[in-house]
């Protein structure tokens, strides 16, 4: 198996990005379509524990849109093979002063195209 191999990075970074900019925009369409349509999808979040597409959809739309704007430190993505991919990121946001907030993604290629099967996001202290 071979550990980030160029193409399949840059495939998962792309993936990530658009995450990303799905996240701080609000675009709810595609961060469900960037989240795998499963009931085994998982996603804990700050203050929440999110199991199934279902949920994790039902949380994106009730969410508010304001202050979504974040910054992001230490992105790594690492592939494994040619169908799976870790990527985690520090961020910080102008209302969390005094905290970071942490960012762990395991992603899927499938047929559809790399997909989140569990997400996790923290936020500590500096």
């Amino acid at each position: 198996m071979k550990i980030n191999d160029p193409a399949v990075l840059a495939e998962v970074e792309a993936a990530f990005a658009e995450y990303e900019r799905a996240l701080t925009t609000n675009d709810v369409a595609t961060l469900d379509r960037l989240f795998k349509d499963s009931p085994a999808t998982l996603r804990y979040g700050v203050a929440e524990n999110l199991y199934g597409h279902a949920e994790i959809a039902a949380f994106r739309s009730a969410r508010s849109p304001v202050g979504l704007e974040r910054a992001l430190e230490r992105t790594v993505i690492t592939s494994y093979g040619e169908a799976m991919a870790t990527a985690n990121t520090l961020f910080r946001r102008a209302s969390m002063v005094g905290k970071v907030g942490r960012q762990s993604q395991t992603w899927v290629k499938f047929p559809e195209g790399w997909r989140v099967v569990a997400a996790h996001v923290s936020v500590i202290a500096e």
